[in-house]
């Protein structure tokens, strides 16, 4: 049975699929770039999916840590994200449908997911 607010796989997920989810959470955002860009990997609903996100994601952390740089709290939070990052890439690899409440939201709302 689905859950609510589940994104149903819309074909199956490759190897491939999974290692370039798992990169783009890891080095965002210059992968996730790269995924978006090639024809191949965008047409793929698997990597779209974990590209734009991780792509948020890491712009994110990137504006957060350098507005609160100048504050030790900045590198403290830049740190937990790039934490949690690693643990959705992890999720990603094992070729879960990460949610991200207010990102995901945000990049369906805006029609990129």
């Amino acid at each position: 049975m689905e859950q609510p607010g589940m994104v149903p796989p819309q074909m199956d997920v490759t190897d491939d699929d999974r290692l370039w989810a798992l990169l783009s959470w890891i080095f965002t955002p210059l992968v996730p770039l790269i995924a978006i860009l090639l024809d191949d990997k965008k047409d793929r609903p698997f990597i779209k999916y974990n590209a734009i996100q991780a792509l948020i994601v890491g712009v994110a952390n990137f504006v957060l840590t350098s507005v609160l740089s100048f504050v030790i709290i900045g590198c403290f939070i830049g740190l937990a994200l790039f934490v949690y990052q690693i643990y959705l890439a992890i999720q990603a690899y094992n070729g879960e449908w990460v949610e991200i409440p207010v990102v995901t939201d945000f990049a369906k709302g805006q029609g990129w997911i």
